[in-house]
């Protein structure tokens, strides 16, 4: 009975816990002690960009030149809405990072841990996850932060990482990798974190073509990992 009650004033305590707020990713490393990885690719992140380029179907095609042909001259007026909306959503169904198998999708999630006694709380602008209808059961690995280059809030890696630390909570394990983008008008970067290091790649910009085709191939390509190695790993 005292276990039982210890744990309810527990969970009141973790309840009643002013979420703290980070808005600039240097606060979050030196908050967390995370180390960040610029110029040297750690194994997991040079698996992730070694792709081909994408094979489309004759639909996908169509999808394809259709978002493309006027994407370098809209994106810089776009808003957020407009960039989910009317470019990023179709980037991610090219990309493959459809539901189905028992994975939901998310846009506009709000996800919260405590991580080491700091209370966390964010949106993730679009993430994947073992769940049902609108229950998000384990968080898998893609977190998708994107601003327009007009007005943003907060930077979108600061988003990202508290992102990245909610969710070694909620999986348990903070060992296995995470995989994200971070995405900043035209500017797509991805983003690997495994323990407290996270490695970044190169940018690169979906207003040129063959940027874009190797966006949609290294979203394909977290995919076939999730498929066929993560989803293993996290549900053991």
């Amino acid at each position: 009975m005292a276990r039982k009650k210890q744990q309810i004033n527990n969970d009141d305590l973790e309840k009643n816990q002013e979420v703290r707020q980070f808005q600039k990713e240097a606060e979050l490393i030196l908050s967390f002690n995370l180390t960040k990885l610029v110029n040297e690719s750690t194994p997991l992140m040079q698996e992730w960009l070694d792709v081909q380029p994408p094979q489309f179907d004759s639909g996908e095609e169509y999808i394809f030149n259709k978002k493309f042909k006027n994407l370098a001259f809209n994106i810089s007026g776009w808003s957020e809405e407009d960039l989910k909306v009317k470019f990023v959503s179709d980037v991610l169904e090219l990309g493959h990072l459809e539901e189905g198998d028992g994975l939901v999708t998310f846009f506009d999630k709000i996800i919260e841990a405590t991580v080491d006694g700091i209370k966390l709380k964010v949106k993730a602008d679009f993430m994947m996850a073992k769940g049902l209808l609108n229950l998000l059961q384990v968080p898998y690995f893609h977190f998708h932060e994107y601003k327009p280059e007009i007005n943003p809030t907060g930077e979108p890696m600061a988003q990202l990482l508290q992102s990245f630390l909610i969710a070694q909570v909620k999986n348990k394990n903070a060992q296995l990798p995470l995989y994200g983008v971070s995405m900043v008008g035209k500017q797509w970067t991805f983003i690997i974190m495994e323990g407290k290091t996270y490695c970044v790649s190169d940018t690169f910009a979906c207003t040129k073509k063959d940027d874009l085709l190797k966006i949609i191939a290294i979203l394909r390509k977290f995919r076939w990992l999730l498929d066929t190695r993560l989803r293993a790993a996290y549900e053991q």
